[in-house]
């Protein structure tokens, strides 16, 4: 699934290799704009694919990150290598429009101008909080009890960055874009975003939610597996996990630089007991009930502890934007970015150094290297912050 996982690295080095990468990915998108998330090419890699995952359901959405290098190559565009692209950036307009009304016809949520995941279990008696594998944050905890009134803060973040890029996109083709700059600033109205998602001290989903549930031994048998129980009736409300889900309108930059929600997530990120860690930003605070949970009897926590280096990378970048504009908060921005990007380099340059390998996620702990090695994939955006390629 290289389009949720590496696209933060195209847009660098050569644009012509960029825009035919993001071409190929382009060209799977079916007739209603859905793109795959699985690529299984050829019978050696179907064996390697789990069962589960080899038919895939076209109403399902995976974050567009596509939009991030497509942003990123549109603002270092100068008048003659718009010329020279033209034809080519005529084309991905006409694509990308398709798969972003696919996105806002397929996700939307009950409620006007919200987003919702498919794909959750809503019957699942084995999880402890039903996975969301759609969002790329699998195991990241979500509403205890999904039902369709649900909706996802991460997803509209996604959709506004998506159709922000499709406004700027559309500009520089001379193309008709006014649906698109219309709803980018729909999405980005910090207003609207709050009264949705803000919960007076982070932003978060709002779902069915209960905040007393556990995993209880059953046997049958000789066999022993895990059960959920629910000892506190789910209510309607925000769900209350700290961890990366919070920070999406500061990571993709969609809160303005003087608003006050901006103020109140950097002035807790540094907040040891919660996300901060020595070695960077852990995916679920450390004093929340998720921290290190298994979801089943043999499921370890995947995003619910582990420091994953494509969420800091955003972090960072985000930082290295709001330091460079002018408002109430650039100072403090100025320091975490400094702080957070001198951690992360160091603790994968130590741990590169001693294991000799970059890693899937490192530890929130320790800040040992663990799961999948060697890694390349999205730990290698660790050059991009060296570089201070944003």
């Amino acid at each position: 699934a290289v389009v949720s996982t590496q696209s933060g690295h195209y847009g660098r080095g050569d644009r012509s290799i960029s825009f035919e990468v993001i071409a190929h990915w382009l060209n799977l998108m079916n007739a209603d704009g859905w793109i795959p998330r699985e690529q299984i090419l050829g019978n050696e890699a179907l064996m390697r694919v789990p069962e589960e995952f080899v038919v895939q359901n076209a109403d399902y959405a995976n974050p567009p990150t596509m939009f991030l290098p497509i942003e990123n190559i549109l603002n270092s565009m100068e008048p003659d290598d718009i010329i020279e692209h033209h034809p080519t950036l005529k084309k991905m307009y006409h694509r990308l429009s398709l798969w972003f009304n696919w996105y806002n016809t397929t996700q939307v949520g009950e409620k006007p101008t919200t987003y919702r995941w498919r794909g959750r279990n809503d019957t699942t008696t084995r999880e402890l909080n039903p996975k969301t594998l759609t969002s790329g944050l699998d195991d990241y905890p979500r509403a205890t009890h999904p039902t369709p009134d649900e909706y996802h803060v991460d997803l509209r973040c996604w959709l506004a960055l998506a159709a922000r890029s499709l406004s700027t996109l559309g500009d520089v083709v001379g193309t008709q874009f006014d649906k698109f700059k219309e709803t980018a600033q729909l999405l980005s109205d910090n207003r609207l975003l709050s009264e949705l998602h803000w919960t007076g001290s982070y932003f978060a989903d709002y779902g069915l939610h209960s905040e007393n549930v556990g995993l209880r031994e059953i046997r049958f048998g000789d066999h022993v597996d895990k059960e959920r129980v629910v000892r506190k009736l789910p209510k309607r409300q925000f769900v209350p996990v700290q961890g990366y889900i919070n920070l999406f309108p500061f990571i993709l930059n969609i809160l303005e630089p003087d608003a006050p929600e901006l103020g109140v997530i950097l002035s807790s990120l540094r907040n040891t007991t919660n996300l901060w860690s020595k070695f960077g930003l852990c995916s679920v605070g450390k004093n929340d009930n998720y921290y290190l949970k298994y979801n089943t009897a043999h499921d370890a926590p995947y995003w619910r502890g582990p420091i994953w280096i494509n969420i800091n990378f955003l972090a960072i970048r985000a930082l290295h934007h709001y330091r460079r504009m002018p408002g109430p908060h650039q100072e403090l921005a100025g320091s975490l970015y400094t702080e957070l990007r001198g951690a992360v380099i160091q603790n994968v340059y130590r741990e590169y150094t001693r294991t000799g390998y970059i890693w899937e996620q490192y530890n929130c702990e320790t800040g040992r290297g663990q799961s999948v090695h060697p890694f390349t994939g999205w730990s290698s955006l660790v050059t991009l912050i060296m570089g201070e390629l944003y």
